[in-house]
C-alpha cells in the first residue's frame, strides 16, 4: 500500500520485543525509548546518509548552538531567543520543523524566519526533516490542541537529536524558550534538559539553555497568542508582538482567504 503511494520511507513504532518481528520485514530500529517503543525506518543507511549530509554545514568554534523552531507564525519572542543564542554562541544552527502540520505553511513560516532574523550574521538555516519534531518522532506535538501527549516520542525525538543530529553538527548548546501555556511543549522542554545534559546516557552531552521569555504588556508572547488575535483580525495587538514582515505577511493571507 505505501508503495503504491510512493511512499518509499516508512518509519514505524512498535514494542521493544517486536523488534525482530520487523527486521525480517526490513525495519532497522533508529532509536529507543526504554523498554516501552521503538522507532525504526525501512532503510539501514538514511540516517547516516542524512547526518553526512548536514556534516557539510559544520562550523568551527567550541560553542554551537541549535534551536528547533516552529515559528507559527514568527513573533519577536523567536527573535529574541535567536538573537541571545547566536550572542552566546560561535555559530547557531536554527531547524525549521517541516511538518506541513501547523496553521501557516512550511513554506511560508521558512520565509518569515528567514526575514526575520536578517542581521544575525552567525547563524545557518536549515530545513527540518523526518528526524526532527515530526510526525514519525513526535507526532503528539502536531496533535496536541487534542491533549494528545507521550512521553515515549518525546524520549526518541531528542535521543535522535543528541546521538545522531548533533555530532554531525558539533552541537555543544541546545537554546530553548521557556513555555508558560502549552504543557506539552513544557514538558518537552523538561526532558530536554534531562536526556541531552544525562553523562549516563549515549552520545555527546549537551547544554540545554532555557531563556525566559520576552513579555509584552505583563504576557510572555507567544505565537498561539498571535493566531488568536489573527483570527480576530487585531491588526493593533498583533503589530505589538512581531515583526513587520510577519504582520504584513499575516495581513496578506487574511486578505487572501477573505477573498477564496
Amino acid at each position: 500500500m505505501a508503495y503504491e503511494l510512493s511512499r518509499s520511507e516508512l518509519f514505524l513504532f512498535t514494542k521493544p520485543q517486536n523488534r525482530l518481528l520487523f527486521s525480517g520485514a526490513g525495519f532497522w530500529p533508529i532509536a529507543q525509548a526504554g523498554q516501552l517503543a521503538v522507532l525504526m525506518e525501512n532503510s539501514s543507511e538514511r540516517l547516516a546518509r542524512f547526518c553526512r549530509q548536514l556534516a557539510l554545514y559544520r562550523q568551527p568554534g567550541k560553542t554551537i548552538g541549535a534551536i528547533v523552531m516552529n515559528a507559527n507564525p514568527f513573533t519577536l519572542g523567536h527573535r529574541y531567543l535567536v538573537e541571545q543564542a547566536a550572542a552566546a554562541c560561535d555559530w547557531l544552527h536554527l531547524f525549521v520543523v517541516k511538518e506541513d502540520a501547523s496553521f501557516f505553511s512550511y513554506t511560508d513560516r521558512w520565509a518569515l524566519i528567514e526575514q526575520g532574523i536578517a542581521g544575525i550574521d552567525n547563524v545557518t538555516l536549515h530545513s527540518g526533516s523526518a528526524y526532527m519534531i515530526s510526525r514519525a518522532t513526535f507526532p503528539g506535538y502536531f496533535l496536541k490542541e487534542k491533549g494528545v501527549v507521550d512521553d515515549c516520542h518525546c524520549q526518541i525525538d531528542l535521543q535522535l537529536f543528541r546521538e545522531h543530529l548533533a555530532p554531525a553538527l558539533g552541537i555543544t548548546h541546545r537554546f530553548v524558550g521557556s513555555e508558560p501555556f502549552c504543557p506539552l511543549t513544557c514538558a518537552y522542554n523538561q526532558r530536554m534538559h534531562d536526556i541531552l545534559h544525562d553523562p549516563k546516557r549515549s552520545g555527546p552531552v549537551i547544554e540545554v539553555v532555557e531563556l525566559a521569555r520576552v513579555e509584552k504588556n505583563g504576557t510572555a508572547i507567544s505565537a498561539s497568542r498571535v493566531r488568536k488575535l489573527y483570527s480576530e483580525r487585531n491588526w493593533p495587538a498583533i503589530s505589538a508582538l512581531v515583526p513587520a514582515g510577519t504582520l504584513a505577511y499575516l495581513q496578506r493571507h487574511a486578505a487572501c482567504r477573505q477573498t477564496h
